[in-house]
């Protein structure tokens, strides 16, 4: 009679489906492993600065729904989310500009599942998807574990080239056009009010959906706010905008939101339901109860201000850090630089001994759908002081002097 124990050992194990095994993890969580060393200086992160954490409101947040509703916010919940915090969202986008009832809203756990619902609910296998060019990492990650073909749109210093997207819509016939347009990640550009009039017509001409991401909108600390795409004619049907308490609050509540026309609205519920049935009630109702008697406003305008010191020490501290001839931008907002060295120069193989240094950055090519430019460079100047930032400055240069030492003996 045959080894039962022996056949099971040698049985073929079955594959893991394709869209798992050609989607890779995502490169800045592989660097930030790399960096996790408490002596390294690192740009290469999105991380809020942890020190500006309003930390004791949102204990005692949590303490007050703990001791006044334990048993809510201990419970199961519905999968729209809180009551409570979607009005006191809705209150909100509607002060910025963009009129929210409570039920346009549906709390999701972090603006990342946002996205996720709206790629279960919109795509099929084979759709098209339009992206900036470059574009936020983990919506590439979405789209490709969802099957989609990516098609990158054009840009440049301003953002996303509204007469590029008109053509590659025309010609391509997508579902979707996603889009960070206020400080965008990878890059800090934000899209100007004209511009984004032309996407919402192009959306509107040629058919497609429009997700609007916004993590970032709230941490302009100079400028004026520029308009949500969902406000301009021709989008008000057709976008679905994602916000996120990460960036303005702290990121590991993980709480996010959606904001979308009524059907799609209904399908993302559906398909949260089928993910996690709801988020975190507990988180919820703290959240819920922080905006109603804290002050988020100001602790904001305490965030800007740090954030604007320590881009002001990042980006005046770039020219005596990177080669002669690179390039470089000044955000009026969120957390990123977008750096691009000159001609030659290579971010990703510079890196390992930029990371010796205990310094480092993330390489701009992984943020490309489409060919990628080596030569860039993206960093965060929020996590770190402005003096631990002039000190990662000093430890690039010399890092990237050797690098070019090396380069010009091996040549």
């Amino acid at each position: 009679m045959p080894d039962a124990t022996l056949a099971d050992a040698t049985a073929p194990v079955p594959e893991l489906a394709a869209r798992a095994a050609q989607t890779g993890s995502s490169p800045v969580r592989d660097i930030l492993a790399l960096t996790a060393r408490p002596e390294v200086i690192s740009f290469a992160g999105g991380l809020p600065a942890p020190e500006l954490f309003d930390a004791a409101g949102i204990a005692a947040a949590f303490q007050h729904v703990l001791t006044e509703a334990p048993r809510q916010a201990l419970q199961y919940s519905t999968s729209e989310g809180d009551p409570a915090l979607r009005a006191a969202v809705a209150g909100r986008t509607t002060a910025r500009g963009l009129s929210t009832a409570d039920d346009d809203l549906l709390v999701t756990t972090g603006s990342q599942q946002g996205l996720s619902l709206l790629s279960t609910a919109l795509l099929e296998p084979g759709d098209v998807v339009l992206v900036e060019d470059p574009c936020y990492l983990a919506a590439l990650q979405i789209f490709s574990i969802a099957g989609v073909r990516v098609v990158p749109v054009p840009t440049d210093d301003e953002g996303l080239d509204p007469a590029a997207l008109d053509e590659i819509a025309a010609r391509e016939r997508p579902k979707l056009l996603y889009i960070v347009p206020t400080f965008q990640n990878p890059t800090g550009r934000t899209l100007s009010a004209e511009r984004r009039a032309a996407v919402a017509g192009v959306a509107a001409r040629r058919g497609l959906w429009i997700a609007e991401d916004d993590p970032y909108g709230e941490l302009r600390f100079e400028g004026e706010p520029v308009p949500w795409i969902a406000s301009f004619p021709g989008a008000e049907d057709r976008t679905a905008l994602l916000g996120s308490f990460s960036k303005v609050m702290a990121p590991g509540l993980r709480l996010g939101w959606l904001r979308a026309p009524a059907a799609l609205r209904r399908a993302c519920v559906i398909a949260k339901q089928a993910a996690d049935l709801h988020t975190s009630t507990v988180d919820q109702a703290a959240a819920a109860r922080y905006l109603a008697v804290a002050d988020l406003d100001a602790h904001l305008e305490r965030v800007r201000g740090a954030y604007r010191e320590r881009r002001n020490a990042l980006v005046d501290g770039l020219a005596a850090a990177l080669p002669e001839g690179s390039r470089w931008n000044r955000p009026s907002g969120g957390m990123f630089v977008w750096a691009t060295l000159p001609e030659g120069y290579d971010a990703t193989a510079l890196l390992p001994e930029v990371v010796r240094h205990d310094v480092a950055y993330v390489p701009g090519a992984p943020f490309f759908a489409g060919p990628p430019d080596a030569a860039a460079a993206r960093l965060s100047f929020v996590t770190h002081s402005p003096a631990e930032i002039r000190e990662g400055l000093e430890r690039l240069a010399v890092a990237l002097g050797k690098a070019r030492g090396d380069v010009r003996r091996e040549g």
